[in-house]
């Protein structure tokens, strides 16, 4: 927990009478917040090289979903995948975020698609939170996709979720959220509203996938329903994006997907000026984003989406905090808050997107403790005990 922040003598004043264990010089380099990534899916069982190369032979991605590829391919090879398999490729996506200086993250479900395989997911989710030096925040997101067995069933596979999907989910305890597809050729907005009014009843916070291919009105719902956060939003309208800033919903932008699709970013400095909060995330799953770097997400805010750097700082940091009901805890540096923290190779966080292509994270100190595997620090960071 962090006990005081200040100038160097306002702080060993006040902790005086304290016995200071570990005394770390940084020499100058620029401390800010670990990350935080609100939105992932890296629990997954395989990855999907090919689908890559359909995108750039143009074929796009409800086309690929069409043909039985994309979220379904994912759902076989979790359903396939043993439970310690999945966790160990997990533990892989999640110790290489924390490398990248991610100390909290949000994991979801949605390669299961039956009960017994999203519940077989959230478990491994809850795992990696208590078996790593990482905080995570598991979200139920039964509503990924149709699964084969319910092809032109729709409203069928909606009852499966409402009826035994989400009372087994609550009952396990172990999804703090429940997040839908709210897209053309997945969910209605009728069906996610069926969805996410039943999971806040059990107890979990909403959020949902909202207008990434066309403006269906998931903006719109997710300010209806006071979501914790919209995600993705490159199709919302002005209307829907001013709605949800007055319902307090926060909108989780991922540009690292739109730059892997080859389309628009969404327009993060719009939402601004509309007063809408805005986070980053990774996205991080085996079709559309693969990537675990929260620094490339950063760059890719500020020159793809055009962001400030310290808008960019705030939108990893503490919004992303906000839109995963961890800002109690992370987010900033502040007295009271877990010592959650990295030290940058460089004077400002103007580094993370400067150095392109490379991550500037020297060290990442997870609840005041070096975590993960660092660069080293040439006449940089000391310890002494």
């Amino acid at each position: 927990m962090i006990a005081a922040i200040g100038d160097e003598e306002e702080v060993l004043a006040g902790l005086s009478f304290r016995q200071v264990d570990v005394e770390v010089d940084c020499l100058g380099r620029c401390i800010i917040p670990g990350f935080v990534d609100p939105h992932t899916h890296m629990c997954f069982a395989a990855r999907r090289e090919e689908e890559f190369i359909l995108r750039l032979e143009g074929i796009d991605y409800l086309e690929i979903l069409e043909r039985g590829g994309g979220i379904l391919s994912s759902v076989r090879a979790v359903r396939e995948t043993s439970e310690a398999e999945l966790f160990l490729m997990t533990r892989r996506h999640a110790e290489s975020a924390l490398r990248f200086g991610t100390t909290t993250l949000e994991i979801k479900s949605g390669y299961g698609l039956d009960t017994e395989s999203e519940l077989k997911m959230l478990r491994v989710i809850e795992r990696i939170g208590r078996e790593l030096p990482v905080d995570v925040v598991p979200t139920f997101l039964g509503a990924h996709a149709i699964p084969e067995e319910y092809a032109g069933a729709a409203d069928r596979y909606v009852d499966l979720i409402v009826s035994e999907m989400i009372p087994a989910v609550s009952e396990q305890h172990t999804a703090r959220f429940c997040d839908v597809f709210c897209e053309k050729s997945v969910f209605t907005v009728d069906q996610s509203r069926q969805i996410l009014e039943a999971a806040r009843k059990a107890g979990m916070g909403v959020k949902i996938h909202a207008d990434e291919v066309c403006d269906l009105g998931g903006a719109a719902l997710a300010a209806d329903l006071c979501a914790t956060s919209a995600e993705h939003l490159l199709r919302a309208s002005d209307a829907n994006i001013r709605a949800m800033a007055g319902a307090g919903v926060i909108g989780i932008l991922l540009p690292a997907t739109a730059y892997c699709l080859q389309k628009e970013y969404a327009p993060a400095r719009k939402m601004v000026e509309l007063g809408l909060p805005i986070a980053i995330a990774t996205d991080c799953n085996p079709g559309t984003s693969y990537t675990e770097s929260m620094p490339f997400v950063f760059g890719l805010s500020v020159l793809g989406m055009h962001l400030s750097i310290s808008e960019a700082l705030v939108a990893s940091t503490l919004n992303a905090a906000y839109s995963i009901g961890m800002s109690h805890r992370t987010g900033s540096l502040d007295v009271g808050k877990s010592a959650d923290f990295i030290i940058l190779d460089g004077d400002s966080p103007a580094m993370v997107a400067y150095h392109a292509g490379v991550s500037p994270v020297m060290r990442v100190y997870k609840q005041a403790e070096p975590v993960g595997e660092c660069r080293e620090c040439t006449g940089g960071v000391n310890s002494v005990s």
